[in-house]
């Protein structure tokens, strides 16, 4: 409160200069405890705590210059997707005016201000950085338009006419007969349905997509991934009869109760966290010289998100219920699914769980991303024949895979590890009782 009381002046409101704004604040008369954290503190703090009181002292009818906002720790520059709004359109104070993709998530850049927008520095496809120019908008001036957001991206051009057919011996239609829905454009294309082979085969049939930023993102680290780590994988299967009759038994009562659905996913959250508690090296990973143990798992999931897959984190899962990880998983799938994830979502995971299974997957093995040191991989549940006492039966089968860093993790840990979650699911009773 303190460093925003003394951001008042419009001139550092929006300034990119962090060391005339910390000069300025220590002039203004800080207290020698205040010029310690404004000498510590970092550019982003102390420019989103200028934007912050310009938010606040900002009058009716000034023309605000809003910056291109912080978009997460260690993210510079963002690549516009989407401009939501044009000048001369009204915004509510919070209001998205663009969509801009980053390395690892997608967010909404939204007014400062309540107002009308008058001009846009930035263009669809440009690549922007943080603390650059974004839009002025007129604070308070101009009223809500009805409609929804419309982009700014130019539309494509119509398309053009197709010559009318020359048939001479065809009888004219009588204009009575003419109706503006009738398809009467159909024998004009009909020359291209008998083209030559040859000439079908000449036309173009191949295009290039420009590589979103993400997707060039997770190319690098998968590959990065791949030359750094002595990436190892270890197999298990699970007979999934135990969670299933669980789970089809409860299931109705568990979602009437709590509102939330019950998906055996949750059971093996539950089972991988009991396993790295008891293999606290498969939950660690290398730092420099050190061997960096974590006391407390989190655990990542794969979720679709409009512009790809990303990996929110279940933090301290550790300690959660299978009701919390339901909840959890929920939350946080809808996010990813709205696209309104978020870059503290995605950060922190020291375990991954990815499920190929949904998509009918038999079998794969898992890619490692740092600084993790191992992924469970789920698939696909199908009956198969089992010996069970001597006898063969049909049961409920899935293939699980745990990659694992060899440079860290010895095969006898994380055999453990995955025969352990296998135990746990294969017998849920174990969880309640922990053994």
């Amino acid at each position: 409160p303190i460093l925003i009381a003394q951001c008042t002046a419009s001139r550092f409101a929006n300034s990119t200069d962090a060391r005339a704004l910390r000069v300025e604040l220590i002039r203004r008369g800080l207290s020698p405890s205040c010029r310690v954290h404004i000498k510590k503190a970092s550019v982003a703090v102390i420019l989103g705590a200028a934007q912050i009181a310009w938010r606040s002292f900002a009058s009716q009818g000034d023309v605000v210059e809003v910056k291109v906002p912080e978009m997460g720790d260690s993210i510079t520059e963002g690549t516009i997707l989407t401009l939501m709004r044009k000048p001369g359109d009204y915004v509510e104070s919070e209001q998205a005016v663009a969509e801009v993709e980053t390395d690892k998530v997608t967010v909404e850049a939204r007014s400062p201000h309540a107002g009308t927008i008058k001009e846009l520095f930035v263009s669809e496809g440009e690549t922007v950085l943080v603390g650059g120019k974004f839009f002025s908008i007129a604070v308070g001036v101009g009223e809500p338009s009805v409609g929804p957001p419309v982009s700014t991206s130019p539309a494509p051009p119509p398309a053009t006419a197709a010559p009318p057919a020359t048939t001479p011996s065809a009888p004219s239609a009588a204009p009575s007969a003419a109706s503006p829905t009738a398809p009467t454009a159909a024998p004009a294309v009909a020359p291209a349905a008998s083209a030559s082979p040859a000439e079908a085969y000449a036309a173009p049939r191949e295009r290039r997509v420009k590589l979103t930023r993400m997707r060039k993102t997770i190319a690098a680290n998968l590959k990065a991934a791949q030359n750094e780590l002595a990436q190892l994988t270890t197999f298990n299967e699970i007979d999934m009869t135990a969670v299933n009759a669980m789970r089809k038994k409860y299931k109705d009562d568990f979602a009437k109760k709590h509102e939330v659905k019950f998906g055996f996913q949750s059971v093996f959250v539950m089972a991988a966290a009991r396993a790295l508690t008891e293999q606290p090296i498969v939950n660690a990973c290398i730092s420099g010289d050190d061997v960096l143990y974590r006391d407390y798992v989190n655990i990542g999931f794969a979720a679709a998100t409009p512009t790809g897959l990303v990996v929110p984190v279940l933090r301290d899962v550790q300690a959660m219920s299978i009701l919390d990880i339901e909840r959890e998983t929920g939350r946080l799938a809808g996010k990813a699914k709205s696209g309104k994830i978020s870059l503290d979502d995605l950060q922190g995971s020291t375990f991954s769980i990815t499920n190929g299974g949904i998509f009918g997957s038999l079998f794969s093995t898992p890619i490692l991303t740092p600084p993790q040191s191992a992924i469970l991989g789920m698939h696909g549940v199908f009956d198969r024949p089992k010996a069970v006492g001597g006898q063969v039966v049909i049961r409920p089968m899935m293939y699980v895979a745990l990659t694992y860093d060899h440079r860290i993790i010895d095969g006898r840990e994380a055999v453990i590890v995955l025969k352990r979650i296998k135990e746990f699911v294969e017998d849920p009773v174990r969880l309640l009782l922990d053994v």
